[in-house]
């Protein structure tokens, strides 16, 4: 039986079928300090015939054996892994400033090693869009922000103030240095997606605006010169 998936390297949506997954388990039951384990690792071949590349992840469970089924039970998943890519960052234009996609790529890259350092470069990028796009500089992050406000909308400003309070998190020590706030791959995921959304949503519908309108233009010019054209042949 299939399942809907994207792929990571082309962003092709497709269904999965049997002939393009695997899915291995291995049971750890050795004994030792951690307890028991069962570890998967799952192959998916996109199916897009452009690109027919390998992804590969890796899941960790924590496992106890049920002593009156006598079956093992699936528990607590402790840690997953994206192997193949080794980080999920998609393609952008090059017409996006380098260093704005060189912060959200390592922002993806470092996401699951560490989500509070993945949060503080997604703050980085954001910063760096806000001045390339938006034009808005005034050396902290929480003035251009309060600069941007009544230029959006308020859920994408909203949004976009989430991401400098957790992205202080990891930029900023705390006046108590014995209180600990954790970011959670899950919330810094959803950081790196905002950032993502920015991109789409100011830099290629700008872009795609643009050559659409000069599109227009050049049509309109070209049925000038074709009048031009034929005022001259009447003329002569």
């Amino acid at each position: 039986m299939g399942f809907n998936w994207t792929c990571p390297y082309c962003g092709t949506k497709t269904t999965v079928n049997t002939d393009k997954h695997k899915k291995v388990e291995d049971l750890f039951t050795i004994n030792n300090a951690e307890g028991n384990r069962k570890f998967y690792h799952e192959w998916i071949v996109c199916p897009n015939d452009e690109c027919g590349r390998i992804n590969l992840r890796a899941e960790l469970f924590d496992t106890s054996l049920n002593i009156n089924t006598g079956r093992w039970v699936l528990g607590e998943k402790l840690k997953e892994w994206n192997l193949l890519p080794n980080s999920f960052a998609k393609s952008f234009p090059d017409y996006i400033p380098k260093p704005l996609i060189d912060d959200y790529e390592e922002a993806c890259a470092i996401l699951e090693l560490s989500p509070k350092a993945s949060a503080t470069l997604s703050r980085r990028c954001l910063q760096g869009i806000i001045r390339d796009f938006w034009k808005i500089k005034k050396g902290r992050l929480v003035d251009e922000i309060n600069a941007l406000e009544d230029k959006i909308d308020p859920i994408t400003w909203k949004s976009i103030d989430a991401v400098r309070k957790v992205g202080n998190i990891g930029a900023h020590m705390e006046k108590d240095i014995n209180l600990i706030i954790e970011v959670d791959p899950k919330e810094a995921k959803l950081l790196i997606e905002l950032i993502e959304m920015l991109f789409e949503e100011w830099y290629i519908h700008r872009h795609e605006r643009e050559l659409k309108l000069k599109a227009i233009s050049a049509i309109a010019e070209d049925k000038d010169n074709q009048k031009k054209g034929d005022n001259t042949d009447q003329a002569t």
